[in-house]
C-alpha cells in the first residue's frame, strides 16, 4: 500500500472548509489505520484548529500548506501523496492549477466539481498529461454525479448480461431531503457570472456532449432537455426540472464515450426532478420550475445576484448536524433497451446528499484510488467515477451504507 517515495498515501486538500471538514471527519473513521492522511490548506493555525476537532484516530495527521496560487506549493503537495481529494472551490476559479499538479506529478486527483465549464478545461489541458503519467483524474464525486453515473453504469451491464442490447432511453427521477451550502452556492455564481460574459461558455454548457472525449464522433442522437416544463412519468408521477441535471447528464454520456459508447450510440439520458402525484404534485412541480428559472434568471444579472447574495449562505457555512443527519436522497433510473426489455435502478442513501452523503461518496472514491488499485480499470488520465473505479466503488459504496440496485421491469 505504500509508496515510499511518497510522504502521504493521501490529502485532505481543503480540510478547513465545510465541505472538507466533513470529508476528513468520515476517513477519520473509515480509512484503515495504517494509511497515511495528511491535511492540507493555506493556514496552518486553522488546519490545526480543524484536526484538534477530529476523531482521535485523526489527531496525528501531518498537515500541509499549500494555496491553489502559488504553483510551486502545488507542485510539492502533488508530489507528497499517492491521492489528492480537493473540496477547494469553485473549481473554475481555484481548481486548474491543483489538478495539473496531480496531473503532471501522476498523482490520483478527485474532487465535488458540479461545473461543466471547469471540467471542460481541465479535459483539455490535463488528461494527455495524465494519461502519459498513469494518473486517475476524476471528477464529479459526491451528489454530482456518482449516483446517476453508478446508475447508468449498472443498468447496461445488466442489459449487455441479458443480450437485451443497448440503452435507448433512460430517465433519472431524484427525489431528496437536503440543504445548500455557501460552496455551492459560491460555485453557482462562479458559473452564472462567466456565462453572462461569454457566449462561447455559454454555448459550451448547453452542448449535450460538451464533456466529450471526442465531439465530431458523437451520433447526432437529440437528448432530452435539461431544462422542460411540468411533465409527467408513465406511472403518474409530476416532475420539475433537476437542477443538477446540466452536469449529471454530461458526465454520464462522457462515460458512455469513454468506453467506446458501451452504453448505446443511441442512448437518450435525461434527468428531472420527482414531485409526488395527483394535484399536490403538479402544483409542486409548477412551483419547481418557476423557482429554478426565477433563479437562474436572478443570477444571470450582476444588480439581482447581488441581492441573493445579501440573503444565501456565506462559503464555509452549510446545514448543521441534525439537518445533515435527516436527509436522504433517492434516484430512480428507468431505461428501455435496442430490443425493448425495460431495467430500473435505483441508487439511494441516507444523510443530507450534498454533504454528509457526499462526503460518503468522496471518502470511498478516495479510498479506493489509494486502496484498489490493482482491482480498478485500467485506464489513465481525466476521467469519471464510471470508468476510473466502475464496481469497486459500488461496492464500496453498498459497504458504506449506500443502495445501488438494478433490476428488470415487467413488460
Amino acid at each position: 500500500m505504500a509508496d515510499t517515495a511518497r510522504t502521504h498515501d493521501l490529502v485532505v486538500y481543503g480540510a478547513t472548509g465545510f465541505v472538507g471538514r466533513l470529508l476528513a471527519a468520515y476517513l477519520a473513521g473509515a480509512a484503515p489505520a495504517d494509511l497515511r492522511i495528511a491535511l492540507a490548506g493555506r493556514s496552518r493555525s486553522r488546519l490545526e484548529q480543524v484536526r484538534g476537532e477530529l476523531p482521535a484516530a485523526a489527531r496525528s495527521w501531518p498537515l500541509v500548506e499549500a494555496d491553489s496560487t502559488d504553483d510551486a506549493s502545488l507542485a510539492a503537495l502533488a508530489a507528497s501523496t499517492r491521492v489528492l481529494a480537493t473540496t477547494v472551490g469553485p473549481y473554475v476559479r481555484y481548481g486548474l492549477p491543483v489538478v495539473e499538479a496531480c496531473a503532471r506529478a501522476g498523482t490520483h486527483y478527485a474532487d465535488l466539481t458540479g461545473e461543466v465549464l471547469f471540467v471542460r478545461r481541465a479535459i483539455d489541458r490535463t488528461d494527455a498529461v495524465a494519461r502519459d503519467t498513469g494518473a486517475r483524474i476524476v471528477h464529479a464525486c459526491g451528489y454530482d454525479s456518482v449516483p446517476s453515473d453508478l446508475s447508468a453504469l449498472l443498468l447496461a451491464e445488466r442489459a449487455r448480461a441479458d443480450d437485451a442490447g443497448g440503452l435507448r432511453d433512460v430517465q433519472l427521477v431524484a427525489t431528496a431531503r437536503g440543504g445548500v451550502s455557501g460552496g455551492t452556492v459560491d460555485s453557482a455564481r462562479a458559473q452564472f457570472e462567466e456565462l453572462g460574459r461569454d457566449a462561447s461558455a455559454r454555448r459550451l454548457a448547453g452542448d449535450p456532449y460538451a464533456l466529450s472525449p471526442d465531439r465530431d464522433a458523437e451520433p447526432d442522437t437529440r437528448q432530452p432537455r435539461d431544462a422542460g416544463p411540468p411533465s409527467r412519468t408513465p406511472d403518474g408521477r409530476w416532475t420539475a426540472p433537476f437542477v443538477m441535471a446540466p452536469f449529471n447528464t454530461r458526465v454520464v454520456r462522457r462515460s458512455n464515450a469513454l468506453q467506446d459508447w458501451a452504453y448505446g450510440r443511441g442512448l437518450r439520458y435525461g434527468e428531472v426532478m420527482g414531485c409526488g402525484r395527483g394535484v399536490p404534485g403538479a402544483v409542486t412541480a409548477s412551483a419547481v420550475t418557476a423557482g429554478l428559472a426565477g433563479f437562474a434568471a436572478a443570477m444571470s444579472l450582476p444588480p439581482t445576484r447581488g441581492l441573493l447574495d445579501r440573503v444565501l449562505p456565506d462559503p464555509g457555512a452549510g446545514p448543521g448536524e441534525q439537518a445533515r443527519a435527516r436527509g436522504w436522497f433517492r434516484m430512480v433510473v428507468d431505461a428501455t433497451t435496442e430490443s425493448g426489455r425495460r431495467y430500473r435502478a435505483t441508487a439511494a442513501g441516507q444523510g443530507d446528499p450534498g454533504y454528509a452523503a457526499t462526503a460518503v461518496m468522496l471518502g470511498e472514491t478516495a479510498l479506493a484510488l489509494a486502496l484498489d488499485g490493482d482491482r480498478l480499470p485500467g485506464r489513465a488520465g481525466s476521467l469519471t467515477p464510471a470508468t476510473a473505479l466502475g464496481s469497486v466503488l459500488v461496492q464500496r459504496l453498498r459497504a458504506a451504507g449506500h443502495t445501488y440496485e438494478v433490476g428488470e421491469e415487467p413488460r
